[in-house]
């Protein structure tokens, strides 16, 4: 069967091999942010409404348990957008739970709906939330994220420390980091200090791996990304992690997945409508051969279904490879 808001699974620093499920099936945000890995917002809304029912993703849900017998380490809601946009989110998370009970339920979120207490009481199912806040100081806040009129960092904060307290779950807390941009010394200080008060099981702290939706968007150097995550990871004194690292379910490996040509032309595909990539970022993420990996590359680039961006062009040096879009 052929998935259309089903991807994955992909491998994760923080989640393992995580299944995709897009809640949204286009780019409809609150955010139009500048480093956005699938692209420029097309809808930029805080209107909740069932994008994709939750219907027809759990019915891919049921369909994908049906042909895998190997589970993924987490079932992950997120997609094109704001996953929290689709006022189904619930039902989907229930769903979740019904067709993979072992697996837990991760929430990728920007963290704008939570002033909602819908949204809140609905999240509060899940077993991970990974908000991200980029930046307390307006300014950059505005500059970064882009966000729909009336946002500001400081009540979208301020939103994230009454979710916490009522939520039972765990919180990843996501920075990431955009040179001359969100990496000020006033940005650290403020968020050190907040991470003392939100106290999230972990901080990770990231900039740009991938092509972002806009070119002034671009890396920091690694040291200072370092040093940022070690600051803050000490201010809610957790351990910062090794960048990179990813763990499997208990048994299991990452075995390379024997699939035909066609297969694994589809699967690729499927992944970089969601973000660029690299020919080894999609061998890892899908559990293919590198030579499958390019062969296939090689022939939609033929056939015009994506496109390579070399990654010095796109601010991102030292990746190994270019890096491959369908946009």
């Amino acid at each position: 069967m052929t998935f259309t808001y089903i991807f994955g699974p992909v491998t994760s620093s923080r989640l393992g091999r995580s299944l995709g499920l897009d809640l949204l099936g286009r780019r409809v945000c609150s955010m139009d942010c500048l480093y956005c890995e699938v692209g420029r917002t097309d809808e930029l809304t805080m209107r909740r409404a069932p994008y994709v029912p939750a219907e027809v993703i759990l019915a891919e849900l049921e369909q994908w348990r049906a042909e895998n017998e190997i589970l993924p380490d987490h079932v992950t809601l997120g997609g094109a957008g704001e996953p929290c946009l689709n006022s189904e989110m619930g039902a989907i998370i229930d769903g979740c739970r019904r067709i993979l009970p072992e697996v837990p339920v991760a929430v990728l979120t920007n963290t704008t709906l939570l002033s909602d207490t819908s949204v809140c009481a609905e999240l509060a199912g899940a077993d991970i939330v990974l908000p991200s806040l980029d930046s307390l100081v307006e300014e950059e806040f505005i500059k970064l994220n882009r966000p729909c009129g009336g946002l500001s960092a400081s009540d979208i904060a301020e939103s994230l420390l009454q979710f916490r307290a009522m939520f039972k779950g765990r919180i990843f807390l996501e920075i990431l980091l955009a040179q001359g941009i969100n990496d000020s010394e006033e940005n650290l200080a403020l968020l050190k200090d907040y991470v003392k008060r939100l106290s999230p099981d972990r901080v990770d702290v990231t900039t740009l791996s991938r092509p972002g939706a806009y070119p002034v968007a671009k890396a920091v150097p690694p040291d200072v990304r370092v040093r940022w995550c070690s600051e803050l990871s000490a201010a809610c004194a957790v351990t910062p992690e090794t960048p990179g690292t990813v763990f499997l379910r208990t048994g299991q490996r990452a075995d390379l997945v024997e699939r035909d040509q066609k297969a694994v032309t589809e699967i690729i595909v499927r992944s970089l409508q969601r973000r660029p990539q690299t020919p080894d970022q999609l061998a890892l993420a899908l559990s293919l051969s590198l030579e499958k990996v390019e062969s296939a590359l090689a022939v939609l680039v033929h056939q015009g279904v994506i496109h390579a961006v070399d990654a010095d062009a796109a601010g991102l040096p030292g990746a190994n490879g270019p890096f491959y879009s369908c946009r």
